[in-house]
This record gives structure tokens, sequence and C-alpha cells, in this order.
């Protein structure tokens, strides 16, 4: 049995802790080494303050908000990267890629202080179709590695899960929880620096679509536990 304190100012300073520990834990969305960034605010972003480039627009379709770049000059940035020190990490995003957007498209680029990035981009063939293509540079891993396979096409216009997963030895990403390509990678630990979304951070490649959620995981995620739009 909880003993609850009788004094009035007591119990006030009680309920306002009760309150802003719930505020930060919705903010943050921080659950057991997982992070969630919902794309409903274009200012704020998993309790991040925002660099908004462009216009993105903010969009509610079936009761779910996603933001919208116009593959242009649309971009977000925020100064964090919620796996900088872990060795082991997962990337999942769901996102809509238009049909008429660029060919190449940066549409996550995380970049420390010191260089290290990791990117997860699209490929457009101009008939309607798309494929995934993912990278990681680290100084361990040289001029990088890069995982793509135009033969894995897909339709644009739909959503879909994309998730990049580096189990401490091997990179591999999926697309709806299927595992595309993997590579064995040299690997080191991201410091602090800063994620873009909608566009690569030199402010090249930028991507038409959508955005709606990010997630991070500080483990590799099991192939049967990614998330996939069914």
């Amino acid at each position: 049995m909880i003993a609850w304190p009788a004094d009035r100012g007591t119990l006030q300073l009680v309920k306002a802790l009760l309150i802003l520990t719930l505020m930060v834990a919705f903010e943050g969305r921080i659950v057991a080494g997982e992070t969630i960034w919902l794309l409903d605010n274009q200012a704020k972003i998993g309790g991040h303050a925002v660099t908004i480039f462009g216009e993105p627009a903010l969009r509610t379709e079936a009761g779910a908000a996603a933001i919208w770049f116009d593959g242009v000059q649309d971009g977000l940035w925020l100064r964090d990267i919620p796996f900088s020190g872990q060795s082991q990490f997962t990337i999942e995003i769901l996102f809509q890629p238009a049909a008429d957007g660029p060919t190449e498209q940066r549409f996550f680029h995380s970049e420390d202080t010191q260089g290290r990035r990791a990117l997860i981009e699209t490929r457009l063939d101009g008939k309607g179709g798309w494929w995934l293509d993912t990278f990681i540079v680290t100084p361990a891993a040289g001029p990088g590695v890069t995982l793509v396979d135009p033969r894995c096409v897909h339709p644009t216009g739909r959503w879909y899960w994309a998730a990049l997963r580096y189990d401490g030895k091997t990179m591999a990403h999926f697309v709806n929880g299927r595992k595309e390509r993997e590579e064995r990678v040299p690997f080191e630990k991201f410091g602090p620096g800063q994620t873009s979304l909608g566009v690569r951070q030199n402010k090249v490649h930028w991507f038409k679509g959508a955005i709606r959620e990010v997630r991070f995981h500080s483990r590799p995620v099991a192939d049967d536990d990614l998330q996939r739009v069914r």
C-alpha cells in the first residue's frame, strides 16, 4: 500500500512531478532502448527543436499525420543521433516515395562531428518503381559500404517500412520486414551529431514524398519483429 502525503503542498508537488514525468516520456517516446520520432509537428520532433528548410507540409490522412517533402527544397534537421555510442542498432522509417521524385533521394541522413555517416536512400526507375539504397561509413569501414539491389523494385505512391540494421558485424537492410541485402562491415560507434530528413546534409538529393515515423533501437531487431505495412 502506498502512503500518500497528507500535506496539500506536498500533494501538489507530487502531482506536478508525475505530470512532468509523463510529458517527458511522451515527448521523447523512449521505451526500453527504443526512441520513436513521430512526424506530426514540423517545429519539434522527438522532443528536439527542428531546423526547417523550404516548406515541408504537415498532412493528416486516415487519422495519421505525416510530413510531405517537395523534392526540391524541403528538409528537416535535428541535432541528435539516437544511436550514437551504440555498437549495435536498428533504424526503421515509415515513408512513402512519390512517383515523380528525383532519381536519387537521400531521405534519412545521420552524421556525427567526425564524418561517420548512415544514410537511407531511394533510387527511382522513372517507370513507377523504386528500390532501397543504404550506406554506412566510419573510419574503420574505409570508403564505406553500400547495400543496393536494383532487382528489388517496389511501386511508388505506397507506404513502406524501411530498416537499416547493424548487429556488430553485419549491415543489412529490409523493406516491410523482408531482407534485401546484407554485408559484413567494420564499424565504429557514432559520436554526437545531427540527423536530416528529406535531404542529404549537404543539401543535395532532395526527397519527394512523405515520412510518418522513425524508430531507433539500441539492438539488432530480429527479422520477424521488424515493422511492416501489410
